[in-house]
């Protein structure tokens, strides 16, 4: 990320003699942050405002944004995606010598609210992106503000960012969509004060609101850089809340989505050459929708979500902490599909099963990155490309699911006789192989968890886990709910 939040707001405040506290100066978005601070700062030196969005955005790759000090799990938002790759079962913890995740791997961390890793970790984070974006949201007018070309971008990133935020928790704290039941409370405005759980159905129409008026507000946004929201990652965003929700009606409307994504994004397919090229640079991988262009500046060490995945970097994973991928779902990948070469299969290699031909620093040097300068993904197209086939399925569009799963896996195969077999599949056996695409696909990139719970499906651990191996374990067991964290409890007293 080559423009930043601190330099921006402090010469901004320093230029216009404007007193604000030390915290303010020192990590910004921060919740001590009034919204006259920024509302105020803003009619004078509207920058501050896209400071403050800027901000938002370095929240999701800065250590301890989780609120967590010398915990090295907490690194924003690919941290999340290593805890919920976890849950599924799809990420094994082989080895756990660092003790790093093992409460999160074993499952107790989760059935125990005062464990803050992950409970208050993932909390804090989605309400502090939360929290940052209601402040935009408010300096801008808030809910009735006046859209004019000066606000119009800064107000649909914003708005797109505070649903991003709750749909994260809405797939972490609550087991599966219930209308009726009351986990989440709502704000939606900054700096306010406690507010009682909200049933899921309300946390649903408010992200889905969000989300339809940022489509529209960013219609015309051309980004400077890919870690910005556009209409397209808007657009998948709601692609994904509809999908998690799951009535036909919604199935349809996130395939439609997905649809136009796929064809109006401009976004190519992930080819076979970069499937195993690394998966490190925002400017070389134009299948990437949403990234992040990180660089030494950015401060990222081991402490990252390089150092718990790569083997080439100084880390966590090459020091005895072992993340592979499950060994039944590697088995499941055919041996002509390129996605097979990804992981090692050396069993007497120190990196077996490890993604060592999917996620590597450039270098491919053991231990060779110190300082982090490989980038990070969010989301790329070749997600709407299967959760189209996974909706379309589910309606019973089988040859519409068919034709969207081969465009994929004829990036994946040399040969189209490979994955001919697609075509005899319908019914569960299709929407059972979709998922399993899925699964494959998007290894390590913080998606199959959400695939699980659309799926509702069980998932048996295989041998190479640290912990339940073996042990079978279905999408709403409780033990892949994350608990209302203890503070939380104790300090809103809406919550019992």
């Amino acid at each position: 990320m080559r423009k930043y939040i601190k330099p921006i707001l402090l010469g901004a405040v320093m230029a216009l003699s404007i007193s604000c506290s030390d915290d303010f100066l020192e990590e910004s978005p921060n919740e001590n942050v009034t919204v006259e601070d920024v509302s105020e700062t803003g009619k004078i030196y509207p920058g501050v405002l896209n400071g403050t969005l800027r901000g938002i955005y370095e929240t999701m790759l800065q250590v301890e944004t989780g609120g967590l000090p010398g915990v090295h799990e907490d690194y924003g938002q690919k941290g999340y995606d290593v805890i919920s790759d976890m849950l599924s079962g799809d990420l094994a913890l082989a080895q756990n010598v660092y003790n790093r995740y093992s409460s999160i791997a074993q499952l107790i961390a989760t059935n125990d609210f005062t464990f803050n890793k992950p409970n208050y970790m993932a909390w804090r984070y989605y309400y502090r992106i939360i929290n940052s974006s209601n402040l935009v949201i408010r300096s801008l007018g808030g809910a009735d503000a006046v859209i004019t070309d000066a606000n119009r971008e800064q107000m649909g990133q914003a708005k797109a960012l505070r649903a991003y935020g709750y749909f994260y928790l809405t797939q972490l704290y609550i087991p599966e969509y219930t209308p009726t039941s009351k986990i989440l409370p709502i704000y939606t405005e900054a700096n306010s004060d406690a507010q009682p759980q909200s049933t899921t159905e309300e946390v649903y129409k408010l992200m889905v609101k969000d989300l339809e008026e940022a489509i529209a507000l960013l219609e015309s946004y051309n980004r400077e850089e890919k870690y910005q929201i556009n209409k397209h990652v808007a657009k998948a965003l709601l692609a994904y809340v509809y999908a998690s929700r799951g009535t036909g009606t919604d199935n349809a409307n996130a395939r439609n989505l997905a649809e136009e994504v796929i064809n109006e994004g401009g976004f190519p397919l992930t080819s076979k050459e970069k499937a195993t090229g690394g998966f490190n640079s925002v400017a070389e991988n134009p299948s990437w929708m949403w990234g992040v262009d990180i660089t030494i500046d950015n401060g990222l060490d081991l402490v990252s979500w390089w150092g718990q995945m790569d083997y080439y970097t100084f880390s966590y994973q090459s020091f005895g902490d072992l993340k592979q991928i499950d060994l039944g779902l590697f088995n499941s990948i055919k041996d002509k599909d390129i996605r097979k070469t990804q992981f090692d299969s050396n069993t007497t290699s120190g990196s077996y099963l490890m993604p060592i031909n999917k996620f590597y620093h450039s270098a491919k040097k053991f231990r060779g990155q110190r300082n982090i300068e490989s980038d990070y993904i969010y989301m790329r197209i070749d997600e709407m490309y299967l959760l189209s086939a996974e909706m379309a399925a589910k309606e019973g569009l089988e040859v519409e699911a068919k034709n969207r799963l081969k465009d994929l896996l004829s990036e994946r195969y040399e040969d189209a006789a490979d994955y001919g077999y697609i075509d005899a599949l319908s019914g569960q056996a299709l929407q059972d192989e979709i998922y399993l695409q899925t699964r494959i696909e998007f290894w390590g990139e913080g998606k199959s968890f959400f695939a699980l719970k659309r799926n509702k499906a069980t998932l048996t651990r295989g041998s190479n886990h640290a912990y339940l191996m073996g042990e079978s374990i279905p999408y709403n067991d409780d033990r892949l709910v994350l608990e209302i964290p203890q503070s939380e409890v104790q300090n809103n007293p809406f919550i019992n």
